[in-house]
């Protein structure tokens, strides 16, 4: 019963710490939208997420990847199961596909940045909301109220 819970708040935990690092991408493609060359990034969340909780991917893009580490305050943190934040696996970062062509080859699509950090930002939300009402039943569970 106790592993089923861990489990599933594990998962959630993961769901927000990738949610938290595709806002942090998509926010460093808008920033650079006027910047010469710059090539936008993001990464398939549900492919990372199933990397991150263990399960097995299936599909592969084929574009190529990069691996970004997740910003820490400090390396002795704990990470989930016990193990160091250091040891948590990565999203691999894509280049974005070019929607048109600029003549500084520019990829950032500001229309699709912008959907998309909407779009992540109320799945972030939901994820956050739906893991403190988890929290709210088993503190009521706890307490007997």
């Amino acid at each position: 019963m106790l592993n089923r819970i861990t489990d599933t708040l594990n998962f959630q935990t993961e769901a927000l710490v990738l949610r938290s690092e595709r806002q942090r991408v998509i926010a460093s493609n808008i920033a650079n939208a006027d910047t010469p060359g710059y090539q936008a990034r993001d990464f398939d969340f549900s492919k990372a997420l199933r990397a991150a909780t263990g399960q097995s991917s299936s599909a592969q893009t084929g574009l190529p990847t990069s691996s970004v580490q997740l910003a820490t305050s400090s390396n002795g943190h704990m990470g989930l199961n016990g193990t160091s934040v250091d040891s948590r696996t990565q999203p691999e970062l894509n280049y974005a596909a070019n929607a048109q062509t600029n003549l500084d080859r520019n990829t950032v699509d500001m229309d699709r940045e912008r959907a998309t950090f909407v779009d992540n930002t109320v799945r972030f939300e939901a994820t956050l909301r739906f893991l403190n009402g988890q929290i709210k039943t088993l503190n009521t569970a706890i307490t007997g109220q």
